[in-house]
């Protein structure tokens, strides 16, 4: 099974590639995804990184707070996402 992770305060040049690297110093990355504004194609500033279950909280508490290109990032886990109708 796996977690969703939540990564606010993104840098804006920050890839995907980038941030799968970041988390992959700590533990092992299942899927990574920055949004995009749909009008721009310009970064929103959050992503969201899927890991292990067992390796979720190690994954937080190893990147919350940590720098990236010199913004300290938030990371927690990600709510389920509220229904649409």
């Amino acid at each position: 099974m796996a977690k969703t992770l939540y990564v606010g305060n993104l840098p804006w040049a920050t890839t995907e590639e980038e941030l799968a690297r970041a988390f992959a110093a700590h533990v092992k990355v299942l899927s990574c995804r920055i949004i995009t504004d749909r009008q721009t194609g310009r970064s929103r500033g959050f992503g969201f990184v899927e890991v292990e279950d067992a390796d979720a909280e190690r994954a937080v508490a190893a990147m919350n707070g940590t720098t990236l290109e010199g913004r300290p990032l938030v990371v927690n886990e990600a709510r389920p996402r509220p229904a649409r109708f």
